[in-house]
C-alpha cells in the first residue's frame, strides 16, 4: 500500500473537532488526538452532588503520548495536555451508552471517529504494520464491564502528583462548565447508574458494534430498525448455487488435455473443473471433485474412464494440501478411485493408462524436484513401482501400447526409455548421435510399426528405434540402444503436439507458425492449414472422426473444423489474470476485462462470446450505464473509456491521476459516474447524452489509502466507500462531495447496490482470523435476499442478506483454482457470475430455490420478534 506524506495526510483529513458551545471558534483548534477523550466520573457530577461511594477515578495519559518528557509537562503548566480517565470499579453498561448517545446528538464527532484512520495517522500506521491479531471479533459498544487502571503512569513525587491532578481536575471542571451538553450527559449518566434494571438496557439508534481486522477497530452503526442485536439469528440463505457453465480452457501452460468421447463430448479442464462439452447439443457437464487446479488428463482405453491429476494447492493458513489423481466414470461422473493421496509432491504433471492389458495400470509423474515416476494398480489403488526420473522438466509419459512393461518419458533435453521388471525400473537414454540435441522434447507418439516419434523445440519430428549394441565402441556386454533413425523437418518453431490417425497417418501442430499438418504413414506431408493469430499456437489436437478435428490453443481457445473448411472457436477465454466484471442492467450479458488487455462481452443464455476487443492498457474494473447502451472500463494507468456496446467504439475517455483505477460505478439514474482510484481519491462525473458525455464535477478527498469499493445510495445523492486500510467513509455528493464526519447518520440509508466488503449489513461474511484481504469482492442480489462473496481461498460463498453478525452461516462452492477476484448477479438474479484471478476461469452459477419477499419485507415481519431472521420457505433447500 502506498504511504502518503504525513503533512499531506494531516492536511486532508479531519483532524479537529467543532468548538464546544460557548467556546471562541477563533481559537486555534487542537488536534483530536490531543483532546480529552473521556472524563472522570467525579467531574461529571452536578455541583453539590456527592461522589458515589466505592468508586475512585484517576487521570492518565492518552495512549501514544507517554513518550513526552515529564519535566516538560511540569514546565508547560499552561499548555493543553490530553488525558483520559479510567475507573477501577465496574460501570453500568447504559452509563457509557448514554454518554455516547448525547455525543452523537450534539453534532460532535463520535468516540469511534476519534480513532478512525483518517483522523489519526499514528493509529493508522501502527495498525497497518501490526501482524494478524487472531480471530475477528465483534464487541458491542458499552459491553465492557470493567475498566482497569492503566499502568503507563510513572512513580513521581506524591506532592507533585497531587498538585498536577488538582490542576487537571480543575481544567476538566471548567470544560464541563463551558459545555451544557456535557452537563446533561453527566446527569443522565448518574441517573442511569442508579437505575436497577439499566444494565441490559435497550438498543438505541446510536448503538454501534466494533469488529477488528489485524487489530484495527472498525465501527459499525446499528440501523434504527434493529431492536435487539444480540437476539439476531443468522441462517444460511434458502437459495443455493448450481454450476451452470464454465467459460475458458487451460491451454496456455498444459499439454495433452483435450479428448473426444464416443458420446460426442469434448473433455478438457480449466481451474478445478473437468468439462464435458457436447459439441452438437452445446451443453456442458462438469466433474468437480478436485480440490485444486487440474494439471493433466488422460482417457482410458475403454473410452469411458478418465484420469485427472491436480496440484497440491494450499489451505487458508498457507499449509500445502495433498495432490492426487482421480479416476472417474465419464458417464456417471462418479469417482472410482483416488490414487496417491499423500504420496505426490507439489502436484501431478503427467498421467497415462496402459493399453496392452486394457488399462490395468496408471503411470504418474509428479512435480517434485526428482519428478518421481510411479506405476499404480487402477483397480486396487496401490503403488506397483516407483523411481526418480530426472531433475529436469518432464512434459509427457506413455506406456508402449503393445507392452505395458515399457514406458517412455520426455522433457527438457531428454527422452528416456524405461523397462519395468519385478517392481524395478531400468532406464535407457535416447542417443542423439550426429543429430543436434534440442533443448526440449515437447511430445511423442507411437507409430503403427512400433517406432517412437518425437516433436521437439527445433521444429523436427524424430523417429526413434532400437539398434544393435555397438560392441566396437561400447565394448563387450554392451546392450541395445535407442537411437534416431530419421529426422523430418516439420515446423518453424516448436512442434507442440503429435496425434496419430486411425489409418496410420499423423497430425502435427506447430508453435511459431501456428500450422496443423497432416502426414502420411511414411511422414510425407499431405495437407496443412494455419489457424488465426488471435487464437495463438497449436497446443493439442484431438481426432473427432472423418476429417473433423478439435484443436486446443495456447491462448485458451478450442477450435473445431477441417482442413477444407477451416476452424472456428467453440470455447474461448481470457489468457491472464482477470479483475473487471460487470453485468448488464436489463439483458443477459456481462463484460469482463483483465491483464491480457482484452475486453470481452459474453452472453449468459447462449453461453458464448459476443465480441472481444484488445486495448493498449489492461482493464481492472467496469460498469454498465443504467440505460444499458454504454459500458465504462477503468484501466491500470488512471485512464478510463466509455464504449458503445453495439459499435464497440470509444465514445468518451478521460484520465484521473496516474495510478490504476479500482472501481467504476454509475449512480442509479445514470446522471453521475464515480471513479475510484489507487491515488486515494474518488472522481465524480456528470453524465449526459445517454452516457456519451462526461464532465468532471468533483473529487472526494479524505481516504488515507487506495479506494477498493464504493456504492451509491438509492436516491443518487450519497456514496459509501471502502479503502485499502479498512476505512468506511460516506460522502454527500449533492453537497459537493462533502465527507460526512458523523458516520452514524448514514446507518439507515438505503443503497442501490452493495459491493462494499465492509459495512454493518455484511459484517458476518468475514471469517475468523481474516486479515482484511481475504475477501476480494461481494455483491448483493437485486432482490436484497442474498449476498455472494469472492474470497482469497478459491471459494464462492452465498450468505443471507443482511448478515450483520460474526460467523454467519453460508453455502460454500468450489471450482476456482485461484483467488476469486469478483462476483456479480445477473439483472434477474437468475445466475451468479464468479471470476478467478490466475486461473483465467469464469464460472456461471444457476441460483436455485429461494423466492419470497426482499430483505425489507423480511425485516418488517421480523422486527417484532427477531430481526434479520427467517425460516426456510416451503419447497426450498
Amino acid at each position: 500500500m502506498k504511504q502518503r506524506p504525513i503533512a499531506e495526510t494531516l492536511d486532508r483529513s479531519t483532524q479537529t473537532e467543532n468548538p464546544l458551545p460557548g467556546q471562541d471558534s477563533s481559537q486555534d483548534r487542537v488536534p483530536l488526538h490531543r483532546r480529552v477523550q473521556s472524563l472522570q466520573l467525579e467531574d461529571a457530577l452536578p455541583p453539590g452532588q456527592p461522589v458515589v461511594e466505592g468508586t475512585r477515578a484517576k487521570l492518565h495519559r492518552v495512549p501514544g503520548l507517554e513518550e513526552e518528557d515529564e519535566e516538560q509537562e511540569e514546565d508547560e503548566e499552561g499548555g493543553e495536555l490530553s488525558w483520559t480517565s479510567s475507573v477501577e470499579e465496574p460501570i453500568i453498561t447504559t452509563t457509557i451508552r448514554g454518554l455516547q448517545r448525547e455525543d452523537f446528538q450534539d453534532g460532535s464527532c463520535s468516540p469511534e471517529e476519534l480513532g478512525s484512520p483518517s483522523a489519526s495517522l499514528r493509529a493508522s500506521e501502527q495498525n497497518l504494520s501490526a501482524p494478524r491479531s487472531g480471530p475477528l471479533t465483534a464487541i458491542l459498544e458499552g459491553e465492557k464491564k470493567q475498566l482497569v487502571r492503566r499502568n503507563s503512569e510513572k512513580l513521581v513525587n506524591p506532592e507533585k502528583q497531587r498538585k498536577r491532578l488538582d490542576k487537571k481536575a480543575a481544567s476538566s471542571a471548567n470544560l464541563l462548565t463551558r459545555s451544557s451538553s456535557l452537563e446533561n450527559r453527566a446527569k443522565e449518566m448518574v441517573a442511569s447508574a442508579g437505575s436497577p434494571g439499566s444494565r441490559r438496557g435497550t438498543y438505541s439508534q446510536e448503538q454501534s458494534i466494533k469488529m477488528f481486522i489485524r487489530g484495527r477497530p472498525i465501527t459499525m452503526y446499528i440501523p434504527s430498525n434493529i431492536l435487539n442485536y444480540e437476539d439476531l439469528k443468522m441462517e444460511p440463505p434458502s437459495e443455493r448455487l448450481e454450476l451452470d457453465w464454465v467459460y475458458g480452457y487451460r491451454g496456455r501452460d498444459c499439454r495433452a488435455n483435450l479428448y473426444f468421447l464416443p458420446t460426442g463430448e469434448a473433455v478438457y479442464f480449466i481451474a478445478c473443473v473437468v468439462v464435458l462439452y457436447h459439441i452438437k447439443d452445446r451443453t456442458q457437464r462438469h466433474y468437480t471433485n478436485h480440490t485444486d487446479c487440474v494439471r493433466c488428463l488422460t482417457l482410458h482405453p475403454d473410452k469411458v474412464r478418465v484420469a485427472s491429476g491436480q496440484s497440491a494447492g494450499v489451505d487458508k493458513d498457507g499449509k500445502p494440501l495433498q495432490p492426487c489423481v482421480n479416476i472417474w466414470n465419464s458417464t456417471t461422473l462418479e469417482t472410482l478411485q483416488q490414487i496417491g493421496l499423500g504420496t505426490f509432491q507439489r502436484g501431478v504433471g503427467s498421467v497415462a493408462f496402459s493399453f496392452a492389458d486394457s488399462g490395468a495400470f496408471l503411470c504418474v509423474i509428479d512435480d517434485s524436484n526428482e519428478h518421481m515416476l510411479s506405476v499404480w494398480d487402477c483397480s486396487k489403488g496401490t503403488k506397483h513401482a516407483e523411481v526418480k526420473s530426472t531433475n529436469e522438466a518432464v512434459f509427457a509419459v506413455e506406456f508402449n501400447p503393445s507392452d505395458s512393461t515399457n514406458i517412455i518419458t520426455c522433457g527438457k533435453s531428454h527422452v528416456y526409455f524405461w523397462t519395468l521388471s519385478a517392481g524395478q525400473f531400468t532406464k535407457k537414454q535416447g542417443i542423439f548421435g550426429k543429430y543436434k540435441k534440442p533443448k526440449f522434447i515437447q511430445c511423442f507418439v507411437f507409430s503403427l510399426t512400433g517406432d517412437v516419434l518425437t516433436g521437439d523445440s527445433e521444429g523436427n519430428i524424430l523417429t526413434w528405434g532400437k539398434s544393435a549394441a555397438d560392441v566396437k565402441t561400447l565394448g563387450k556386454g554392451a546392450k541395445e540402444t535407442f537411437q534416431i533413425m530419421r529426422q523430418t523437418r516439420a515446423h518453424e518453431g516448436s512442434v507442440f503436439t503429435l496425434c496419430t490417425l486411425q489409418g496410420g497417418g499423423l497430425l502435427s501442430g506447430g508453435g511459431k507458425d501456428r500450422k496443423i499438418i497432416r502426414w502420411s504413414a511414411d511422414l510425407a506431408p499431405e495437407r496443412e492449414c494455419e489457424i488465426s493469430e488471435n487464437y495463438g499456437a497449436v497446443r493439442t489436437i484431438a481426432d473427432v472422426g472423418g476429417e473433423e478435428l478439435l484443436v486446443g490453443t495456447t491462448r485458451n481457445a478450442i477450435l473445431r473444423g477441417t482442413f477444407s473448411d477451416g476452424f472456428v472457436a467453440i470455447v474461448q477465454g481470457h489468457v491472464d489474470e482477470m479483475w473487471g466484471l460487470a453485468t448488464h442492467p436489463s439483458q443477459s450479458i456481462f463484460l469482463t476485462c483483465g491483464h491480457d488487455r482484452q475486453v470481452c462481452l459474453w452472453n449468459t443464455e447462449e453461453h458464448k462470446l459476443d465480441w472481444c476487443i484488445t486495448l493498449e492498457e489492461y482493464g481492472l474494473c467496469a460498469d454498465f450505464c443504467p440505460n444499458g447502451s454504454v459500458v465504462s472500463v477503468g484501466l491500470n494507468t488512471g485512464r478510463w473509456l466509455a464504449l458503445d456496446l453495439l459499435t464497440r467504439e470509444v465514445v468518451s475517455e478521460s484520465t484521473d491521476g496516474n495510478e490504476q483505477l479500482s472501481v467504476m460505478r454509475y449512480s442509479p439514474d445514470g446522471s453521475f459516474l464515480a471513479v475510484g482510484s489507487h491515488d486515494n481519491f474518488i472522481y465524480i462525473y456528470n453524465v449526459t447524452e445517454s452516457g456519451r458525455r462526461y464532465i468532471r464535477s468533483g473529487k472526494c478527498n479524505g481516504h488515507s489509502s487506495f479506494i477498493t469499493h464504493l456504492d451509491w445510495s438509492k436516491d443518487g445523492k450519497y456514496i459509501m466507500s471502502n479503502s485499502g486500510d479498512y476505512e468506511i467513509l460516506y460522502w454527500d455528493i449533492a453537497a459537493g462531495c462533502k465527507l460526512l464526519r458523523n458516520r452514524f447518520e448514514s446507518k439507515d440509508r438505503e443503497w442501490a447496490s452493495y459491493t462494499c466488503v465492509l459495512g454493518f449489513h455484511v459484517m458476518g461474511v468475514w471469517l475468523e482470523g481474516s486479515d482484511g484481504t481475504d475477501i476480494n469482492a461481494l455483491c448483493r442480489s437485486h432482490s436484497e435476499r442474498m449476498v455472494a462473496v469472492a474470497d482469497d481461498f478459491c471459494k464462492v460463498h452465498l450468505f443471507q442478506y443482511p448478515c450483520p453478525k460474526p460467523k454467519a452461516p453460508s453455502h460454500k462452492y468450489r471450482g476456482h483454482g485461484s483467488h476469486v477476484t469478483n462476483v456479480r448477479f445477473t439483472h434477474s438474479d437468475s445466475h451468479l457470475l464468479s471470476m478467478g484471478g490466475k486461473d483465467t476461469c469464469i464460472l456461471q452459477w444457476r441460483v436455485m430455490g429461494g423466492g419470497g419477499g426482499d430483505s425489507r419485507e423480511r425485516l418488517a415481519s421480523a422486527s417484532s420478534t427477531s430481526p434479520y431472521t427467517s425460516s426456510p420457505e416451503p419447497g426450498t433447500s
